[in-house]
């Protein structure tokens, strides 16, 4: 059997698929493995290239097959797809990985240490609490807002809602509409428990690392965006300039050009949905400070003054993102602009 150089593997539930070549291209073997037989296959053979689609539990193995003395790249499955030939099988997807992996424009997804796993594990465990526990608040208020008890939006609305509930005194509520919603309102405060738990423990890492420490000293960052950056950029230095970043991040503007036009849109929304959100979120605060009497840098008043509201958040969401590139790569403490 010729030397297999190449591997393209299709990832599954049970049943992965593996498209082998030797150096001058030619099929070696096409087969598909169970997951009991995926690492022993890898065992057997000689060092090779093996090419994965970032996709769940892509980041085990990978992990898993480096340790065995193999080369692994990682790519995102957006980019494999141009190369799948006709019609969708998992053996026409290993094949198309097989190929992509060799291409040298090709981008690569970094792989994620098991560290590196875990701290985005405890920030994809806070943002699901938090998930769930607006989706509970909310149900609470329109259950409330059904007998005629009104809140305002917002987590100190909901407090006042919960004292209204174990108030045996207030009426207004039927014994089993309240029995039900005190079960509701148990449940948010365990979440809101288990929110701040999280909270300590990334606050706590945030401190331990120099890196997240000058993050945090950028207006808009806090211990959570610190930290999701630290868990989710493994590389920075990837990335040539910081607008790459940002459009890494998906809050540059979507480019659509043709005959020497060029024309950008809407941000493109591509890339960490996560960090994104956060950046906005950071950056909307900024903004509603500057309502209060904050400062502001000169551009940014400038932009506020033509532009819509939300226009302006994202655009300060992007030179935040520039700038924690710029202190990641280069170093370096943030300095204050000249405010207006």
């Amino acid at each position: 059997m010729e030397k297999i150089t190449t591997i393209g593997l299709d990832l599954a539930k049970s049943i992965f698929q593996v498209h082998a070549i030797a150096e001058d291209g030619s099929v070696v073997t096409r087969r598909g493995l169970r997951r009991s037989q995926v690492l022993e296959f890898f065992r057997k053979l000689e060092p090779c290239l093996v090419g994965l689609e970032a996709c769940a539990s892509a980041h085990y193995w990978a992990n898993s097959i480096i340790e065995l003395g193999h080369t692994v790249r990682m790519m995102p499955a957006a980019y494999v797809k141009a190369y799948v030939k006709r019609n969708k099988t998992d053996a026409a997807d290993a094949e198309a990985i097989c190929e992509a992996v060799t291409r040298p424009t090709m981008r690569f997804v970094p792989i994620k240490t098991h560290d590196e796993q875990a701290a985005c594990i405890v920030l994809k465990t806070r943002q699901l609490f938090v998930r769930q526990r607006s989706q509970t608040a909310n149900a609470l208020r329109a259950h409330m807002a059904e007998m005629g008890i009104i809140a305002a939006a917002g987590m100190a609305s909901i407090a006042k809602l919960i004292l209204v509930l174990r108030d045996h005194e207030d009426h207004r509520l039927p014994n089993a509409a309240r029995a039900a919603l005190i079960e509701m309102a148990d449940q948010i405060e365990m979440l809101t428990a288990r929110i701040e738990k999280l909270d300590a423990t990334i606050a706590a890492t945030v401190k331990a690392d120099a890196a997240a420490r000058r993050l945090i000293s950028i207006p808009g960052v806090g211990p959570l965006i610190a930290a999701t950056v630290r868990a989710s950029v493994q590389d920075p230095g990837s990335f040539k300039t910081g607008r790459d970043f940002s459009a890494w991040i998906g809050i540059t503007p979507r480019a659509h050009s043709s005959g020497g036009k060029e024309r950008l849109g809407k941000i493109s929304k591509q890339g960490n949905k996560q960090l994104r959100t956060l950046l906005i979120v950071g950056a909307t605060s900024i903004l509603k400070l500057a309502r209060r009497g904050a400062k502001l840098p000169a551009w940014l008043v400038s932009l506020m003054a033509r532009r819509p509201y939300k226009v302006a958040a994202v655009a300060l969401a992007n030179k935040i993102a520039r700038t924690i590139w710029a202190l990641l790569v280069k170093g370096g403490t943030y300095e204050m602009p000249a405010m207006s």
